[in-house]
């Protein structure tokens, strides 16, 4: 257990109501992946993603509705990874950690944690997770695990079996649709290639 890190979350995060738990080096591997796919695809270059504009998305996607919610984004990254590289702005410790902004949605406020030492991204990401599952100020949960490694997808569907709470309305993204559980499912790449400023009518099939 990184203790330091439970520690550190427990003792300076005040719990919104409205919680997005995101895995950022895998959310960054997606967005690279699309924009080098649709590139070929349209022709045209895709610049980095929005990264408020990827939030607002996903906000939508789980439930929330124009208000003065309040949202707070937690991105968990590899220690050796200092960035988002396709998004903008993309700098954990520069643009990311301890900043906030507001729209029509509510206030985002973010904060990037990274893994200490040689835990996994993906254990930690399931230790935080289940710290989330375990407040009871959370009312919705949306979470963005590196669901193609099948140990860490049936990790997250496990915490949230065990956690099965009527109070939170919790959604999990994923590139695919994926077997399911008490929880709704969203597909990850929709509020991506919105933040990429990809429109539906440039992909003609």
């Amino acid at each position: 257990m990184h203790s330091d890190m439970n520690n550190e979350l427990n003792t300076e995060v005040k719990w919104s109501a409205n919680v997005v738990l995101a895995d950022a080096d895998y959310v960054d591997t997606v967005a690279f992946n699309l924009i080098v796919n649709f590139e070929r695809m349209i022709g045209r270059r895709i610049p980095q993603a929005d990264i408020a504009r990827w939030l607002d998305c996903i906000a939508l996607d789980g439930g929330i509705r124009d208000g003065e919610n309040e949202i707070q984004v937690i991105l968990i990254h590899n220690k050796d990874k200092q960035q988002m590289d396709n998004f903008i702005p993309g700098n954990y410790a520069d643009d990311l950690t301890g900043k906030a902004f507001k729209d029509h949605l509510g206030e985002f406020s973010i904060n990037a944690y990274h893994t200490e030492g040689l835990a996994k991204s993906g254990d930690f990401f399931g230790e935080v997770l289940e710290l989330v599952l375990a407040q009871k100020d959370v009312k919705r949960l949306m979470v963005i695990p590196n669901a193609e490694d099948a140990s860490i997808y049936n990790n997250v569907r496990e915490a949230l079996r065990k956690a099965d709470d009527d109070d939170k309305r919790v959604t999990v993204f994923t590139m695919q649709p994926t077997a399911g559980g008490n929880y709704r499912q969203e597909i990850l790449g929709y509020s991506l290639m919105a933040a990429l400023g990809i429109k539906a009518d440039e992909i003609k099939d």
